[in-house]
């Protein structure tokens, strides 16, 4: 725990101009963002004394190590710079609300030649249209289905649109009439886009206009005594009614508002949000946050309107926001809305009528949502809470372990040998903090020297983290069995047969570039690094070998601060390093429950991360090899040629033949695959006979 009094700014150090302020821990990473009209007085703040903070606060003022700020000219741009160190730093101790699923949008892909209408979940993409968020799929299609009798839009992939250009037939839907079927010409292009604007039109609200001209075209028809022309017009308004019916109108003034709701106690909030267009209710959505910080509700509605438009832009921010409670500086977030829209947004709490009876309903959707939170969550925070106690008490641990790391090997008969490293934090998996490695320091299969090696290297990589960043002020030390670490990649040739010495080896470790599969390291301002943080215990997968291979590595590196253990998959015994009895858990316990979800998510990223390599390296070509040869090309050769075999018998000339294919790149081709001897034919076992194989594309 710090003494905020170590790192307290000296008097007159911060300005009292608008900024934004960052608390950094031991390891520089950043947990909290704040921003303030007056740095000066709202820094202040937190260091009075600790007894007159919020518990909240307290906690995070003796988990920082430092502060930080930056000054920016008004408050809105503070506000926009407090949201942009929020995304990227993901701070613990800021209200962050998570949900438990995405939501679906009904979106229209108007940035195709042929726009096309579909489910689409995820981060939104320039020149789509889009309309919801749904709380179910199957809304949207139950919706787009009765308007493909209007509205006759492409729907289909881009795959089976090619598929139908090519052969000249359309698809189902192209002949029952829900679709246009411009893969086969039947409208053009510009008809096509025609339609689908319609289509996007009718579900912005603007309804009305389509059906009075769906009923007058009906009318016309009767009396032209047209009447299948005139039943199918009735047909479709009908099923522009029924489609709108599907959201009820709730505002009758057809306003475009976005309606949130806050429900909250002391530990945690639930949020609901209600889009309403064009009067009718278009979608919902629903988040949770732990109020990991002290916060009000005007507070938590600034973070919501921070994460909800955040990254929108045009229309995606309505003409009004009507919120339970204004933010501290209504002026500042209203002029930001009014930036990322475009026009003016009005940001409000409703008083009377329609709007505020609606946000009554929202309230008690929020009241709901929380309530069935915490009937799923209170037995999971008890179970959470009592494994990472019983581990701690099994192994003897003085604080019960909040980041555990766990290790797994996995290959196939000694090919492929790679590594996996899972993280979980609280008992919960952090799966952005998952890393995964390629066995390097030797060939063949060896369970313990790759373990052995994984930890090492992690290690490494921590420590070299801490002495960049001046955590580590004493001379580091190179303790593997190659000597000090290079600067460039991992060497790929056999490492030493022999133990490793435990002896230290001579010179500074200097900073070493990761390999391709542990990434790139970020810069020191305070963004997630690889592996700049250190577990309170790492877990591998196996029994005394391992384990001993693991604490081997740690004591090489001088790390005597991190506690080790083994889970044996046979008898699910824990194995601590120097015992020769394992320490059996109950199959009862909380636990060895963690412990093996732990291991056994380590298992599945390993063997993943394996699988993927061993199908990268069966479908690899010789010509994969080629400097500047691309896949269209590489596909030109194999179509030209047949296969890979008969390429290589042709000649250079042969090679120019082929259409993009210069005398250059034919000679590198030519190379590359007389360097490469083709595969050992396959003989028939039962009559010895030699079977000659057409190679394709994979030799």
């Amino acid at each position: 725990m710090a003494d905020p009094s170590s790192y307290r700014p000296k008097p007159g150090q911060i300005p009292d101009s608008p900024g934004v302020y960052k608390f950094r821990d031991e390891h520089r990473r950043v947990i909290y963002v704040g921003k303030a009209k007056n740095l000066r007085q709202r820094v202040a703040n937190y260091f009075q004394d600790l007894a007159n903070l919020h518990p909240r606060t307290r906690t995070m003022v003796t988990t920082a190590a430092s502060v930080e700020w930056t000054v920016v000219s008004t408050e809105v741009e503070a506000l926009q710079l407090e949201y942009s160190w929020i995304k990227e730093f993901d701070p613990r101790f800021n209200v962050k609300y998570r949900d438990d699923k995405s939501y679906p949008y009904l979106a229209v892909t108007l940035n195709e030649d042929f726009p096309r209408v579909q489910v689409m979940r995820g981060a939104k993409k320039k020149g789509v249209r889009y309309f919801g968020p749904y709380g179910h799929a199957w809304a949207i299609r139950e919706t787009v289905d009765l308007m493909l009798r209007v509205f006759p839009v492409r729907t289909c992939s881009a795959g089976v649109f090619k598929n139908a250009a090519r052969t000249g037939r359309p698809c189902l839907l192209g002949y029952i009439g829900k679709c246009s079927a411009p893969c086969v010409g039947r409208v053009t292009p510009e008809e096509h886009r025609e339609l689908a604007e319609d289509f996007c039109d009718f579900m912005a609200g603007r309804t009305g206009t389509y059906i009075r001209r769906l009923e007058k075209d009906m009318m016309q028809a009767a009396e032209e005594m047209e009447y299948e022309r005139a039943a199918r017009l009735r047909d479709d308004a009908e099923a522009l009614k029924r489609a709108m019916e599907k959201s009820a109108v709730v505002l009758a003034d057809a306003t475009d508002a976005d309606l949130i709701a806050v429900a909250e106690d002391e530990l945690e909030a639930a949020l609901q949000i209600f889009h309403v267009r064009g009067g009718r209710v278009r979608g919902q959505r629903g988040w949770v946050t732990d109020k990991v910080e002290a916060v009000d509700t005007s507070g938590l509605v600034e973070h919501a309107l921070q994460q909800l438009y955040g990254e929108e832009r045009g229309d995606a921010v309505p003409k009004e926001v009507l919120v339970p409670a204004l933010p501290e500086d209504t002026e500042a977030v209203s002029q930001w809305l009014a930036e990322r829209r475009g026009s003016q947004v009005s940001l409000r709490i409703p008083q009377r009528g329609d709007k505020k009876d609606l946000m009554v309903t929202v309230q008690r959707n929020a009241q709901q949502a929380l309530g069935l939170h915490k009937t799923k969550r209170a037995s999971d925070l008890t179970t959470r809470s009592r494994a990472l106690e019983e581990i701690a008490e099994a192994l003897g641990l003085d604080t019960a372990p909040l980041r555990i790391e766990c290790y797994d090997i996995s290959h196939l008969q000694g090919d492929d040998v790679v590594a996996s490293m899972v993280v979980f934090e609280d008992g919960l998996a952090r799966k952005s903090e998952y890393r995964r490695f390629q066995i390097k320091g030797f060939e063949g299969q060896d369970d313990v020297r790759s373990m052995h090696e994984v930890i090492g290297r992690r290690f490494k990589r921590y420590l070299q983290e801490k002495e960049r960043t001046g955590e580590w002020e004493e001379q580091l030390t190179d303790t593997t069995a190659d000597g000090p670490a290079p600067t460039g990649p991992a060497p790929t040739g056999p490492a030493p047969t022999g133990p490793a010495p435990t002896g230290p080896a001579p010179g500074p470790v200097p900073a070493l570039a990761p390999a391709a599969e542990d990434g790139e390291p970020r810069e020191d301002d305070g963004r997630p690094k690889r592996f700049a943080y250190p577990p309170q215990l790492v877990v591998v997968d196996g029994g005394q070998p391992q384990v001993a291979a693991a604490q081997r590595a740690l004591d090489e590196l001088g790390i005597d601060d991190i506690a080790v253990c083994g889970l044996a998959k046979r008898l699910e015994e824990v194995w601590l390093p120097g015992d020769d009895d394992p320490v059996v858990l109950p199959r009862s316990s909380e636990g060895l429950y963690l412990l093996q979800r732990v291991r056994d998510e380590a298992h599945r990223f390993a063997i993943t991360y394996q699988r993927a390599k061993r199908a990268k390296r069966i479908r690899s070509s010789p010509l994969d090899d080629v400097s500047g040869l691309g896949e269209t090309r590489k596909q030109a050769l194999i179509k030209h040629f047949g296969s890979v075999k008969k390429l290589r018998q042709a000649t250079i000339d042969e090679i120019c033949e082929v259409p993009g294919i210069g005398r250059r790149t034919a000679e590198s081709v030519a190379a590359a695959l007389a360097s490469t001897a083709p595969a050992a034919p396959a003989v028939n076992t039962a009559t010895g006979e030699i079977i000659e194989e057409d190679d394709g594309g994979s030799s």
